[in-house]
């Protein structure tokens, strides 16, 4: 059997991919994908799985599944037409723009619980030097304010 030929169960992609069947169907559902029908099992081709890889690809850098059925659509229109390669370059840029902003505030975050952290090291560290203060215990409510 040539790679051409190469098929796959709805399990092997499932697991392959690391999702349910359930979510196999619902892409099929969506028109995402659509594997062959021998009785009542599903047969996934090349096609299907290299879709399913462009899908998975799409849901880890976040796009919106209308989203990537736009851009997976176009794996199958001839390459190079200016509007699809500029439509997807419209949205890389975008959800370029949407991560980096997510950062900022995960790195504005991470920073405040530094502070905050740092803070209540200061406090504790001064209560245990003027008094002889044990430490906190998990049902001890910490008196630092915030």
């Amino acid at each position: 059997m040539t790679t051409r030929e190469r098929t796959w169960s709805i399990a092997e992609l499932a697991t392959e991919f690391e999702i349910t069947h359930r979510t196999l169907r619902h892409y099929e559902e969506l028109g995402l994908i659509s594997p062959e029908r021998r009785g009542t099992t599903r047969v996934f081709s090349k096609r299907d799985r290299t879709r399913l890889a462009l899908i998975m690809r799409g849901r880890r850098l976040g796009f919106p599944l209308e989203e990537i059925r736009r851009i997976v659509d176009m794996y199958d229109d001839q390459p190079g037409r200016v509007g699809q390669l500029q439509y997807l370059l419209d949205q890389i840029s975008d959800r370029r723009a949407d991560l980096e902003a997510r950062r900022r505030d995960i790195e504005d975050s991470l920073a405040e619980l530094a502070e905050l952290e740092r803070r209540c090291e200061t406090d504790l560290a001064t209560l245990r030097g003027s008094r002889s203060v044990p430490a906190r215990s998990q049902d001890t409510p910490s008196r630092t304010t915030v």
